[in-house]
C-alpha cells in the first residue's frame, strides 16, 4: 500500500492537534500560581492562554522580572511546578512509564 505525503501530513497534524487538546489551560506550567510569564492571560472562561503562543519559545520574563527560557512542555515533564499534579501531559507520561 502506497502512503501519500498528504495522508502522512494529515496524520501528523491530527496528532499535533490531539496533543494540544490535552492541555487544560490551567496556566500552572506558565507560573499562574506563583510568578507568571508576562505573556500569560486569563480568558473570560477562566482558562489561561499565551498571547504570543506561536512565538513563545526563547527567553521570556515573569511578572516579577525574572528571566526564564520558555520551552515545549515535553521538556518540562521531568520537573515540578505548582499544581502540576493536574497536568494531563504529566499524567500521560506517568501512564506511559508504568507500562
Amino acid at each position: 500500500m502506497k502512503v501519500e505525503f498528504k495522508d502522512c501530513q494529515k496524520h501528523l497534524e491530527k496528532k499535533e492537534e490531539d496533543w494540544e487538546n490535552l492541555c487544560l489551560r490551567c496556566g500552572a506550567c506558565c507560573g499562574a500560581y506563583d510568578d507568571p510569564c508576562l505573556h500569560l492571560r486569563k480568558g473570560k472562561n477562566n482558562k489561561f492562554y499565551c498571547n504570543i503562543y506561536h512565538n513563545r519559545f526563547g527567553i521570556r520574563k515573569t511578572v516579577r522580572g525574572e528571566l526564564f527560557r520558555c520551552v515545549p512542555i515535553k521538556q518540562l515533564l521531568n520537573t515540578h511546578w505548582e499544581e502540576d499534579r493536574r497536568c494531563p501531559y504529566k499524567k500521560l507520561q506517568t501512564q506511559t512509564l508504568n507500562i
